[in-house]
């Protein structure tokens, strides 16, 4: 009501009086004086506005500016999103703080062969697989992966048994992936596993081969994080925030360039060394972000909103 109308009515009136009033997702409804935290995850719509549904977009520009200039402080999931927010929306740096997500601890390689067993029997896994994460719409690249992955086979004979596993609920924008892997003669290699349950996660990264993430942009790409902890090798694009992420605990990959994209996962299932050395560095990438560090983070950010309302009277 307060977006989509433009009511003017306080959030007070709900809640009573705040101290500080957090908005987690892009935009803010009207508080008054009190002071404003605003969480902006990134600004894909403007980076690749070709990605979204033209009224959406345009929602987004109006919401996301207005929320953005009133917002007393803004936090950024990643460096990449506080480089956009300066560039593109004129936000100051000292405005900005960078706060990353955290992975949760539930998120390790699971040891329970019936659980697995289950989880494979529920989304119709075939024994080794690469897996692609995320909803299906164009800007996750999965295009560009079904791509690859047809190359991959045509390249490796040694990999002819293996399948692409895509999982994530159905988007905006998206393509015919089946008639896309029909067109590159893998139509029976490759699985479109639809919403995967949040429960079933840590088993889907566990029994994977390597996480195949090849967005065109991402604000974090928490899903990288998450494969790591479970033991899952991981390649990725290069671009936005991903680079922050993977750091050097993964391949990293020109997400328009299908070639490149087969090659390092050719590398990643075929070098055993090199799998070996990923994973343990992924182990250690994964531990770097933590919610309880986030939490801590946030606790400050709130405090030091609250103290300068206080200052200001």
């Amino acid at each position: 009501l307060w977006q989509r109308l433009r009511l003017p009515l306080r959030v007070q009136l709900v809640s009573g009086r705040l101290d500080v009033y957090h908005s987690p997702d892009f935009v803010l409804p009207p508080v008054g004086r009190t002071p404003t935290v605003l969480t902006v995850h990134d600004l894909s719509y403007l980076r690749y506005p070709e990605f979204f549904v033209p009224a959406f977009r345009t929602y987004l520009q109006g919401a996301v500016s207005r929320a953005v200039r009133r917002a007393d402080h803004v936090l950024a999931d990643s460096q990449s999103t506080r480089r956009d927010l300066e560039e593109l929306l004129g936000v100051a740096t000292a405005k900005i703080s960078v706060l990353y997500p955290g992975v949760e601890d539930r998120f390790r390689a699971v040891e329970d062969q019936e659980a697995l067993s289950r989880v494979r029997a529920r989304y119709g896994l075939p024994e080794r697989f690469v897996l692609g994460v995320g909803t299906l719409q164009p800007r996750k690249n999965f295009e560009g992966l079904v791509t690859a992955f047809g190359r991959l086979l045509a390249t490796q004979p040694e990999l002819a048994e293996l399948g692409l596993v895509i999982g994530g609920g159905k988007g905006w924008l998206a393509e015919d992936l089946l008639a896309l892997a029909e067109h590159h003669g893998v139509r029976g290699r490759v699985v479109v596993a639809g919403f995967v349950d949040d429960a079933d996660l840590p088993a889907l990264y566990t029994l994977a081969a390597a996480l195949a993430f090849p967005s065109w942009y991402e604000g974090f790409g928490l899903p990288i994080l998450e494969a790591m902890a479970c033991g899952t090798p991981v390649v990725s694009a290069d671009n936005s925030s991903l680079p922050e992420v993977v750091a050097d605990a993964g391949l990293l990959v020109d997400a328009g360039s299908p070639e490149e994209l087969a090659q390092a996962m050719a590398v990643l299932l075929l070098d055993e060394g090199l799998r070996a050395r990923l994973i343990a560095a992924g182990h250690r990438q994964a531990r770097r972000f933590t919610w309880q560090q986030a939490a801590r983070q946030l606790l400050g950010v709130y405090r030091s909103a609250d103290n300068s309302a206080v200052q200001k009277g």
